[in-house]
């Protein structure tokens, strides 16, 4: 049987007008914005789902996604162009500033629980190091201590890949050996997962970074959003750091993304002294 040659021949690329009528849509909806520069990127996440709809023309599909009962299809597309790229320890300068944190933390007082939140988690790598560098740090205390880890993303699929927990076993292959032993069992040919003692300890939850004002998030100690910021433009990086500023616990840490935020300052908080990480932590009131 021959393939249609809706699958094979070569879409034409955006025109500005086209690429400027969706660019304009994806950032109202999700806040993401791509710059003429950057078309590519968007095209061929169109390219891709339009060529499973067997469409050709980015104004029809543009027309489909408009219509009211396009939820699901504009879901789906959202997968396609919002999934990062990440991976365990992805930043080890910024784990290292966790680390340290999390020392002081409770060692210098009686605290009994631990509240941290992994913003833009994507597949999950950054929520469950989060989880390992608490749960080691919690079971070399001589008390108990409580934890949890709230992990949200847009994309429903990378959310229900990071529920999961597993893993391509080279994912992994980095990590120190004792860290794979304590965190990770076999899962099947070259997969691993994460141990049920660590998945119990992080919550999964859609959440659209727009829409932080709605989010319950409360009087977290530790607050990880990085990789996710340069994906908006600059004010709407500020109004997102302000949301995550208000669900920050007085004395909490914020670590973002090196170089995601430049020249700005927030009067309730304080820099971390560290030219490698860009972190804060909330003034006591």
């Amino acid at each position: 049987m021959p393939i249609p040659t809706w699958m094979t021949d070569r879409l034409p690329d955006l025109t500005r007008d086209q690429f400027e009528r969706w660019q304009s849509l994806l950032e109202e909806r999700t806040g993401n914005h791509f710059s003429w520069q950057h078309r590519s990127i968007l095209q061929a996440g169109l390219v891709r789902r339009m060529r499973e709809l067997e469409l050709r023309s980015y104004d029809e599909y543009l027309n489909l996604i408009n219509e009211p009962s396009s939820h699901l299809e504009w879901t789906t597309l959202v997968e396609n162009l919002t999934v990062r790229e990440t991976r365990f320890f992805r930043h080890q300068p910024s784990c290292n500033v966790a680390r340290n944190y999390l020392d002081t933390l409770l060692e210098s007082s009686d605290r009994s629980s631990i509240e941290a939140w992994s913003v833009g988690c994507s597949t999950g790598e950054e929520a469950w190091t989060l989880a390992m560098l608490i749960h080691n740090k919690v079971s070399s205390l001589g008390r108990v201590v409580r934890f949890g880890v709230t992990a949200t993303d847009i994309s429903l699929e990378a959310l229900a890949h990071a529920r999961k927990g597993i893993y391509k076993e080279r994912l992994v292959s980095s990590l120190e050996p004792a860290l794979k032993e304590r965190f990770f069992q076999k899962a099947g040919p070259a997969r691993v997962q994460v141990v049920e003692r660590l998945r119990e300890r992080v919550c999964f939850a859609r959440v659209n970074v727009l829409d932080l004002d709605r989010a319950p998030m409360r009087n977290m100690d530790l607050i990880f959003c990085q990789n996710l910021l340069i994906y908006f433009r600059r004010w709407r990086r500020i109004a997102i750091i302000e949301q995550l500023v208000k669900r920050l616990a007085p004395g909490g840490l914020l670590v973002l993304g090196p170089g995601e935020i430049t020249n700005w300052q927030h009067p309730e908080l304080e820099p971390v002294g560290n030219d490698q990480t860009l972190a804060f932590v909330r003034r006591k009131l």
